[in-house]
């Protein structure tokens, strides 16, 4: 894997770059639709690829692992083979979802004893195991296992399972040296940042992940409850130790305007399942602000979800027929809104570069936050 920057924002720590892999090319600031279980949820692939744009979609090693298990994943080629997806694919190591089960699972130096949400079988993933399950799932960018922690929590559990999560790392690091990938393309391994809301066992954990010198760093941990402010510092922090030639993903962030004060920052990876599960259940995020398209004043309102064309979705429905589709419980509503949320997202970062590109990014900034924070 390869990153090269293509340009940085005067007034902020925006920067614009490119990162090649063995399934093509993203340019970032990037947004990542999430297929947790190998599809983006309501979505074809071929819209995720041709409507969307995605230059990359993130899949989960807990979720595949579980179902529909790594012989048939392996007996397909890997994932891309299986679900169809010929662009780059990021795997998340399965550390938020030991997080989640916090009340089945049972952490130690090992690794992590869990039960399987599906039928409530018990399983292990340790560094090596799951790093060749991302091995057999085949994603071109795979993240080191770690510990999520929870907010609140106090400073010793923050501590600790920071420590944990490094040593685990360099497990990880040291099983994916040694082991080759399975199918015809590369793989990175991208470490995680831990260390909860704690700004000093934030530059700790930074730092240890620096001198590792992986293709890519992400950052862990937050978009857990925290307020945003606490979340901007921790990234601020963070991103000024990270080495400034590699890209930095922040993981499970998040609102538009989350994205966006967080590129600023320096972050150049995103994913989160807002766009599809609020497309669900109706809310939709535009250019002008949030719609509730449930709600009875869109009932008549024959314009479009978008006028200025930020989606496939703006040139075929308007607001009147999709909330019609919600109130008659049509599974095509859920599948349009989701959609459209997508190609907002993906649209919304592809703006961020051209305007850092530009110059122009901090003043776009300021006008863009107050349009997508308000509601229509």
């Amino acid at each position: 894997m390869d990153f090269n920057l293509k340009g940085k924002d005067i007034k902020s720590s925006a920067r614009a770059g490119e990162i090649q892999t063995g399934h093509g090319k993203i340019l970032t600031p990037i947004f990542m639709p999430v297929g947790t279980a190998g599809s983006v949820k309501g979505v074809h692939i071929k819209d995720v690829k041709h409507d969307v744009d995605a230059q990359i979609i993130l899949g989960n090693t807990y979720h595949l692992y579980l179902r529909p298990g790594l012989k048939i994943i392996e007996q397909a080629g890997g994932l891309h083979k299986f679900n169809g997806w010929d662009r780059p694919v990021l795997t998340d190591s399965g550390g938020y979802q030991v997080y989640s089960l916090s009340g089945t699972r049972k952490l130690n130096e090992e690794g992590v004893v869990f039960q399987s949400h599906i039928d409530g079988s018990r399983h292990s993933f340790t560094p090596e195991s799951v790093m060749e399950t991302q091995r057999i799932i085949g994603a071109d960018i795979m993240m080191a296992f770690d510990e999520c922690t929870p907010y609140p929590c106090d400073y010793d559990y923050a501590k600790k399972s920071m420590d944990i999560t490094h040593r685990w790392l360099d497990r990880c690091i040291a099983h994916f040296d040694k082991t080759e990938p399975r199918y015809a393309h590369s793989q990175a391994l991208f470490p995680i940042v831990q260390g909860s809301t704690f700004k000093d066992l934030r530059k700790i954990s930074a730092g240890t992940i620096a001198s590792k010198n992986a293709e890519g760093n992400a950052i862990g941990g937050l978009s857990v409850g925290e307020p945003h402010e606490m979340m901007y510092e921790m990234t601020e922090l963070v991103c000024g130790i990270l080495p400034v030639d590699k890209p930095r993903y922040l993981m499970g962030v998040g609102t538009p305007a989350n994205i966006l004060e967080s590129i600023a920052l320096g972050v150049d990876m995103f994913d989160c399942v807002m766009p599809t599960r609020n497309g669900r259940n109706g809310m939709l995020f535009t250019k002008n602000g949030i719609i509730n398209i449930k709600n009875k004043k869109w009932a008549d309102d024959f314009s479009l979800i978008d006028p200025e064309g930020t989606s496939f979705v703006d040139v075929q429905y308007s607001k009147a027929y999709l909330r019609h589709l919600f109130v008659a419980r049509e599974m095509l509503g859920g599948m349009i809104a989701s959609l459209h949320n997508l190609s907002f997202y993906l649209w919304l970062v592809g703006e961020a570069r051209k305007h850092i590109l530009d110059g122009s990014f901090s003043k776009w900034k300021s006008i863009m936050i107050k349009n997508v924070t308000q509601r229509l």
